[in-house]
């Protein structure tokens, strides 16, 4: 371990190093002569930086699948007052809105059909009281009201700004700078809250999430009110992922792309706030990637499922906006010997000026699966089978595009069959993959997933896609409580919203929330994010009653996702569960009906 805070500092934000997660134990012996840093998260994984001349070969790093970290974007769309993917509202970031200020006209629309209000009401009167929301996103405008009490101070108890490097970072950790309510409220009373506490949601998208799942009641409810204005806050506002990172996913610069490794210490961070049984902690993220076998293995998902089985702890993860976005393929081989195997093409349209894409495809044991490649202008890579750890790229004649296919046929985390395409300024037009069997079938099914749609410049998508089993991850995680996007309006599904089940089979999403035209602080906006927000703060309100009120001080995820089954809206024309809906619509009402027995 380096010497001081410091030099790990500068290992864990300098592009010269690498970011590897393992799970498994870390032998130190002899560690102290290489140029490295390492983080313990929580006994269960460790995150090394070490440096990228320190002995260690980039390929045997960049195409193991389990060690690098997998970058994940913002989760939420344009909605009445947004203006595009990402940026969540129409007020300026950082503008401070007053209590019966100039805000767009407050819907509570999303929050009466979920029951939220109703429970806010005698004689349960949850507001989430005694809980705390921890939203892992790009920061809070602190200085805005609905992040306040009644006197002004904040409702904020802190916030671990990873982008800023000159203050002091969380015990335990090595970067960024944690700011407390102490300095927070300290920066409220200054003329200039922003040369005390200097820390900006310059995206909105934070704000908004913190705003629809806690935000204070202003105006007596008539300006504006989140799902659990009671709660306490904890923000985590990422830094971006390293251009290293960026470049080998192909990411185009100026998107938020933030990295694996940042977003486990911000849970283990968040986590730090929990007093079991006496102070729950609800996780709320609206983040999310179609990077991953899409059954919870990614390191990321098997972590938040730790935390999930915590008493007094839950995980509230949103599932994406990929459902309408022809980005995934599902296909099947015919079963029988070798020779009755046909295999499938799958076609994928690429636009003009494409910077690349990653697209993994991933099998099912015992099958093994070759893939060949056919240019729009004829080129082909012939069909190649990968052995555990080969790394090959190829050049084309009459066309700039390079691809680099790498593959293992078991992949550490899931045990199953994963080739990965790197595809570089790929030629306009129409790719064929073609995916054969190498032996005999026995299963058949193969899937492949293209990046989400932030994560490309242009349109790249499949041209025979399936909308199913397209939650983003982690919202495969098996003890998370996902959810899928509905508009409360007229309880129609979200037509982008990600839906399940996952690959291999397990019911996801756990039902539907709404997040179609939800009042933010910044005006209306569309996103699963908003869904998960909505979640998060109905399932404070529920600790609030169970924890620290103490009638079911033991609670935790995965049966808080059981007592909200149970109550779920459904419909008498719908089988339950399904893809879209999971269990239903959450509804609070029906949740505290199960548990009386009405």
């Amino acid at each position: 371990m380096p010497a001081s805070l410091q030099e790990c500092r500068e290992k864990i934000l300098s592009n010269d190093y690498y970011d590897v997660i393992i799970d498994f134990p870390l032998n130190t012996v002899g560690l102290e002569e290489l140029d490295l840093c390492y983080v313990n998260v929580d006994n269960l994984f460790n995150i090394i930086y070490v440096n990228r001349n320190t002995g260690f070969s980039p390929n045997d790093y960049l195409y193991s699948h389990r060690s690098l970290p997998k970058l994940y974007g913002l989760m939420q769309e344009s909605g009445a007052a947004g203006t595009g993917t990402g940026n969540v509202g129409s007020a300026a970031p950082g503008a401070s809105a007053p209590a019966g200020g100039s805000r767009e006209p407050f819907d509570p629309n999303s929050l009466i059909v979920s029951g939220i209000t109703q429970v806010q009401r005698e004689p349960l009167k949850l507001d989430g009281s005694g809980c705390v929301i921890v939203v892992i996103d790009t920061g809070i405008d602190y200085t805005d009201a609905a992040f306040r009490n009644e006197d002004g101070s904040s409702r904020i108890l802190a916030i671990w700004d990873q982008t800023i490097q000159t203050g002091q970072p969380p015990a335990g950790f090595f970067y960024g700078t944690e700011y407390t309510r102490e300095d927070i409220d300290r920066a409220l009373q200054s003329q200039e809250p922003y040369s005390v506490v200097p820390s900006r949601d310059t995206i909105g998208h934070g704000s908004a999430m913190a705003g629809v799942a806690a935000g204070s009641r202003l105006g007596n409810g008539l300006t504006y009110f989140g799902a659990a204005p009671g709660a306490d806050i904890v923000v985590v506002k990422l830094k971006e992922c390293k251009q290293y990172l960026r470049d080998f996913y192909l990411i185009p610069q100026g998107v938020p792309a933030y990295e694996e490794t940042d977003i486990m210490l911000a849970v283990q961070y968040g986590d730090s706030f929990a007093r079991t049984f006496l102070r729950p902690v609800i996780f709320c993220l609206g983040i999310g990637t179609n990077y991953g076998d899409h059954a919870g293995s990614s390191a990321l998902s098997r972590y938040l499922d730790n935390i999930a089985v915590r008493r007094s702890r839950a995980v509230v993860v949103c599932g994406g906006n990929e459902g309408n976005a022809d980005h995934h393929f599902q296909g099947s081989l015919k079963n029988g010997r070798q020779d009755a195997v046909e295999g499938q093409s799958v076609e994928v349209r690429v636009g003009e000026d494409a910077q690349g894409f990653l697209m993994e495809i991933w099998g099912n044991v015992p099958d093994v699966f070759t893939v060949s490649v056919r240019s729009p202008g004829g080129e082909t890579i012939p069909a190649i089978r990968l052995g555990i750890r080969d790394v090959i790229t190829y050049g084309f004649i009459y066309e700039r595009t390079k691809i680099t296919i790498t593959g293992t046929l078991v992949e550490p985390a899931s045990g199953e069959e994963l080739v990965i395409l790197r595809v570089q300024e790929p030629t306009p037009g129409i790719w064929t993959f073609r995916v054969e069997a190498a032996g005999e079938i026995h299963n058949g099914t193969f899937h492949l997933w293209l990046p989400i749609t932030q994560f490309m410049n242009t349109f790249v998508y499949f041209l025979t896609p399936t909308p199913y089993i397209t939650l983003t991850e982690p919202a495969m995680a098996s003890d998370v409580i996902s959810v899928s996007t509905y508009d409360a309006s007229n309880n129609s599904f979200y037509i982008e919203s990600g839906r399940g089940f996952t690959r291999t089979g397990a019911i996801n999403p756990d039902f539907a929330a709404p997040g179609v035209n939800v009042s933010t602080i910044h005006g209306k906006q569309t996103g699963s994010s908003l869904a998960a927000a909505i979640t998060a703060g109905a399932v404070a309100q529920f600790m609030q009653w169970a924890v620290v009120e103490e009638n079911n001080q033991v609670v935790e995820s995965r049966e808080i996702k059981n007592y909200f089954v149970r109550g779920a809206s459904r419909n008498f024309d719908e089988v339950y569960p399904n893809r879209e809906w999971g269990y239903g619509r959450l509804n609070m009402v029906g949740t505290f009906d199960a548990l009386i027995g009405v």
